[in-house]
């Protein structure tokens, strides 16, 4: 698996600021594009682990929401804390169960509560405090319930052919990286990450959406790569003309090629020893 290499200094931006601002428009969408490719797989994988009636559920970095409103329409959970730095999105379409927290993960004093689930979707890859906040979340899981982590995983290597589209992934992670300190070459040690904060067992699964023209998945990836064009032009790995070929090759018959994955890996907290 090959992320951003690990030489390149990460960028002190943030996402959100530097790239992705919430502000812009039809960021909305372009973060719906990815929920309709991953909520199935987050869904099955939720259900699968028991989440339902009872439960008490936060959702960090909630983006528009899809996933805590699932938990509550579907799942029927009791109840869902959606937490973000940015509420616009998650405001937009209020249903009985969810409240939204504006909140920061990454300050010190981020204490929301004890939850039987703890869910987390491309967040931590674009903070370099991850060791740190996996620990943070670890913390926050009551005991019998159980953390849920997913991030990217990169399915491009030096051996894989080159295309329009991985030229411009490539680019991609390195730019983002550099800006914002993005990096999911570390993604993959989840499952040891988070046995080493005490969760048992521990267990993961990657799900990778195939790329199909006009597919929301294919759809994502054009549209975050326009978002963030500055960021891979000034690797020096693409120009324009070469990200405007990977945005028609994603569109066409022509495109054969892996998408990132999503990783998915969960611990459970045990139970309090009796008194």
């Amino acid at each position: 698996m090959t992320g951003a290499p690990r030489g390149d200094a990460p960028g002190s931006g943030r996402y959100g600021e530097a790239v992705f601002r919430p502000e812009q428009a039809g960021e909305g969408e372009r973060i719906d594009f990815g929920a309709l490719a991953y909520d199935d797989f987050t869904m099955a994988r939720l259900r699968a682990l028991g989440v339902g009636p009872g439960w008490h559920c936060l959702d960090v970095g909630a983006g528009t929401g899809t996933v805590s409103r699932r938990l509550l329409d579907e799942a029927g959970v009791t109840s869902v804390l959606a937490v973000d730095r940015d509420l616009r999105f998650l405001t937009e379409r209020p249903v009985p169960g969810l409240e939204v927290l504006e909140a920061d993960i990454t300050a010190p004093d981020f204490a929301p509560g004890r939850f039987r689930l703890v869910h987390a979707r491309f967040v931590l890859m674009h903070l370099p405090e991850r060791d740190r906040l996996i620990t943070a979340l670890a913390e926050l899981v009551a005991p019998g319930g159980v953390l849920v982590l997913s991030d990217a995983v990169d399915l491009t290597s030096d051996r894989t052919p080159s295309t329009p589209y991985t030229s411009v992934m490539r680019a991609m992670w390195q730019g983002l990286r550099a800006t914002i300190g993005t990096d999911v070459s570390w993604v993959p040690s989840y499952p040891h990450l988070l046995r080493g904060t005490g969760l048992m067992p521990v267990a993961a699964e990657i799900q990778v959406p195939p790329l199909l023209p006009g597919s929301p998945i294919s759809r994502f990836w054009a549209d975050t790569w326009e978002r963030s064009r500055a960021a891979m032009l000034a690797t020096g790995l693409v120009d324009d003309a070469a990200v405007d070929a990977a945005v028609w090759y994603l569109g066409s018959d022509e495109c054969a090629a892996l998408s990132a994955g999503m990783l998915t890996a969960w611990g459970w907290k045990p139970q309090e020893a009796p008194r």
